[in-house]
């Protein structure tokens, strides 16, 4: 268990952290901050930074041993309305046992945690058997074109295969622990293009109204059950996120509309499959349309192996409970490790108030947090 002083290192560094603006894909000096911090430790330091990304690679230990990888993004969403927070969103403060802060659970929090766990862990074991690397990126909560995947890219490029890694993504429901991720759905988003023909309203039969041409399509894809889901996985998901029409007027029907839509999808369906499926709807209606795809991301499963078995066991061992292995949720930048690493999982704070105003965690979540990473590293590496 973390002694009293590593309370306040584990405080102290999760306050610097927070300081940091480091709202995607800007590190405003967070990332430099770490760095230092882990040169200190005697890690060996690759910086990628790429475009306005931050990317930093560190490594100790015996690289010829397997390779434990904590991985973890420093950029935040923005603050929002800062005058709605019950506090300053990038100083850390306390409240009634709480910890206030931007980031705090998404996720500088895990990172502070599970650095000063692998600060501990490697004081405590001077002989170097292990090998432990942390991952971090600052283009996590945007487009992700610049972050964890150069990251990826390089480590191939030198045939660095990581063993397991452990991503500190919020991943807890009701309690700490309760929750780990062993895989992620995919996230296809679509931007369909209705085209009809604007007019005046009072001669409707001059006009084709997009509006209401897709009206049909709308709602069958909307209240469409795409699966059950499976073992693995929960059903997959369509949403309407975005519908747009008309030039601002009330006699001028419009000419088009534009509709944006996301699947969150499981592993029974690809990408293209669903791709057609929405294609089939609308040529049934007969619109006119164009339409554009992205698939910013593809299901995936890792394999549970000892990973699995430490972080059930460090659970176990500090919340004195089982956690359930679960594949729910938005999209992370495991969809890129695994492809570098079969056992992919994803620990971390409570999710309760990410990306909300007045982001905040329980306060012993973060020593108890802190505790089971180094449980997990006393495990892997006993």
């Amino acid at each position: 268990m973390l002694e009293l002083t590593e309370k306040n290192k584990l405080l102290q560094l999760t306050a610097d952290l927070i300081q940091f603006k480091s709202v995607t894909p800007h590190q405003a000096g967070c990332m430099d901050f770490i760095h230092t911090y882990l040169h200190n430790l005697g890690f060996k330091i690759t910086r990628l930074d790429k475009n306005h990304t931050s990317n930093l690679i560190a490594i100790i230990g015996d690289k010829t041993l397997p390779i434990l990888s904590f991985a973890g993004h420093i950029d935040v969403v923005p603050a929002g309305d800062i005058n709605k927070w019950e506090t300053d969103p990038f100083k850390l403060e306390e409240k009634n046992g709480n910890l206030y802060g931007r980031g705090i659970s998404d996720m500088k929090g895990a990172i502070s945690s599970f650095i000063i766990a692998v600060e501990k862990y490697i004081k405590q074991n001077n002989n170097n058997k292990y090998a432990i690397m942390i991952l971090l990126t600052s283009d996590e909560e945007g487009p992700a074109t610049d972050g964890t995947t150069v990251i990826v890219e390089h480590l191939k490029n030198n045939n660095i295969k990581i063993d397991y890694c452990l991503l500190g993504e919020p991943t807890s429901v009701e309690i700490l622990g309760d929750t780990i991720k062993i895989g992620r759905r995919g996230s296809l988003t679509g931007h369909a293009e209705i085209i009809g023909q604007q007019g005046h309203v009072a001669y409707h039969q001059l006009c084709e109204n997009p509006i209401h041409t897709f009206s049909s399509a709308l709602y069958e894809l909307s209240t469409t059950k795409w699966d059950d889901g499976n073992e693995f996985f929960p059903e997959t998901s369509f949403q309407f996120t975005n519908l747009n029409s008309g030039i601002g007027v009330d006699n001028v029907t419009p000419g088009n509309l534009h509709a944006r839509f996301n699947f969150r999808y499981n592993s029974l369906h690809t990408a293209h499959e669903l791709q057609n499926k929405v294609v089939a709807v609308l040529d049934k209606y007969e619109l006119k349309y164009n339409i554009s795809w992205n698939n910013s991301a593809k299901p995936f499963l890792t394999q549970k192996g000892k990973l699995s078995k430490a972080c059930e066991y460090a659970i176990s061992h500090i919340m004195n409970m089982t956690p359930e292995f679960k594949t729910d949720g938005g999209t992370s930048d495991g969809r890129f490790l695994i492809d570098i690493c079969s056992e992919v999982l994803e620990l971390g704070l409570s999710n309760k108030y990410i990306h909300q105003i007045s982001e905040r965690i329980n306060k012993n979540d973060l020593y108890n947090l802190s505790n089971i990473y180094y449980t997990i590293l006393t495990k892997m590496f006993e």
